[in-house]
């Protein structure tokens, strides 16, 4: 099996309309995306909503037909088109006319040039926040649902739906109410009250599962085998393929606003561990393509101490990644059993890079960090990776010599129980005098 693993992860994303003969579903217009093709086993099937290999049960990903582009006419193109994902159309499992279709229009977020937490922290070859929290939303997970929506358009579905620690149940249920679908998520029934009204405002059915995320995700995986389930569907487990598409254009993105050049480092959190994968497939497409110089890069996974289950495979050496109970205020990446944590392995071995955690508390620090260097309020997701670049730092693993680049992927506003305890400086009487006796001058 890690022999299988490592063989998919080696070889290229870019698939030639030769290698996708005769798996491509004539019915379906997805634009580029030529078949799903297993990750492990390499065996190709139809464009479809179905997420694992009929013959190995590996994760199933889109395979593309690229073989047409020009380097310079693909760039020329993007840089003329909407200032969103869809920008990236040409390199995504949508059709040409996507930016004509109602769709959230998630994407091309400020990458940050952060030189007083550059200062804090001890970097001096350049450091960059790509902060998600502008998405409509406000987190990334508008870009996966992007992509998951038109999917779901694509094989006739009528409800969208998912299993979520939060920011997914809001990004399905805007994006579902501004294209006319109906969606119920599911979500643990203890999650952060914010993500809880910003999840049910749109409208949609939001239910609340007794349990944990892992627990979550096992209830829709029966729901997709049921008859209550037909005609659903789940963003991140029947279109899982093309949902997790979406998490490439922060990779598009941030090389494209730093000039069309790759970033020595990165350091990305990790709930399930798509995005991290799915950044690097990014990344590798790119160079593939001829859109930036091929030279070494480094990824980092950032968790949670409360739920690190690859970063304590990652410490001691293992290929597995053990499941753990989640607990840390980190809910959004609070995935005990992360679908893609061998892979995220994978990655950070083979780029040199490594998978770190951090307490809550050390949350909590980096979040106030950001804030107070920056302006940039971070969800609990953000301070996990602050944190852990700090840590990195500190520790001699990430060389503060090279260009980095950290993700926010939420809004602070989602998860103000993290800082609870921040508040007032002072309440004083409407005068000067009182002014002058709280030592404000």
């Amino acid at each position: 099996m890690r022999k299988m693993r490592r063989k998919g992860l080696a070889s290229m994303a870019v698939q030639t309309a030769e290698t996708a003969t005769n798996t491509t579903n004539p019915a379906v217009d997805l634009g580029p995306a030529a078949a799903l093709s297993c990750r492990e086993c390499g065996h190709k099937v139809p464009l479809g909503p179905v997420f694992a290999c009929e013959e190995c049960f590996g994760p199933l990903e889109i395979a593309y037909d690229f073989s047409a582009y020009d380097a310079d006419e693909l760039r020329k193109r993007i840089e003329a088109g909407p200032a969103n994902i869809w920008r990236y159309a040409p390199l995504l499992p949508v059709p040409a006319d996507v930016a004509t279709k109602p769709n959230i229009n998630p994407g091309w977020t400020k990458l940050v040039q952060a030189d007083n937490l550059a200062r804090e922290l001890g970097v001096t070859g350049g450091l960059y926040v790509k902060d998600d929290s502008g998405n409509p939303t406000h987190s990334f997970k508008d870009r996966v649902v992007a992509q998951a929506l038109e999917a779901a358009r694509a094989f006739g579905f009528t409800t969208l739906s998912c299993s979520s620690t939060g920011n997914l149940a809001g990004a399905v249920g805007a994006a579902a109410a501004r294209a006319g679908f109906r969606s119920c998520v599911f979500i643990p029934h203890d999650l952060e009250q914010g993500k809880v009204v910003m999840a049910a405002v749109y409208g949609g059915e939001l239910v609340g599962i007794e349990g944990n995320y892992d627990d979550v995700n096992r209830f829709c995986s029966e729901l997709i085998g049921d008859p209550a389930g037909e005609g659903w569907g789940f963003v991140n487990v029947n279109l899982r393929p093309y949902y997790a598409e979406g998490s490439k254009t922060l990779a598009y993105e941030i090389c494209e606003q730093l000039g069309w050049r790759l970033p020595d480092q990165l350091v990305v959190p990790i709930a399930s561990g798509s995005q991290l994968t799915k950044i690097d497939k990014g990344l590798k497409e790119l160079i593939a393509l001829g859109l930036v110089e091929d030279r070494p890069y480094k990824i980092f996974g950032a968790q949670a101490e409360g739920c690190s289950p690859v970063s304590t495979a990652y410490k001691a050496g293992h290929d597995v990644v053990r499941p753990q109970k989640p607990n840390t205020i980190a809910k959004s990446l609070a995935i005990g059993n992360p679908a893609d944590g061998p892979y995220v392995l994978d990655i950070a071995r083979r780029t040199g890079g490594a998978v770190e955690d951090v307490t809550d508390e050390q949350v909590v620090d980096a979040i106030k960090l950001l804030a107070r260097t920056e302006g940039i309020f971070a969800e609990t997701a953000g301070g996990v990776t602050v944190g852990v670049t700090k840590k990195l730092i500190e520790n001699g693993v990430l060389d503060p010599s090279l260009t980095t680049v950290v993700l926010n992927t939420g809004d602070g506003l989602k998860t103000l129980d993290a800082v609870a305890g921040t508040g007032l400086t002072a309440t004083i009487r409407p005068t000067l005098d009182s002014f002058r006796e709280a030592g404000l001058v």
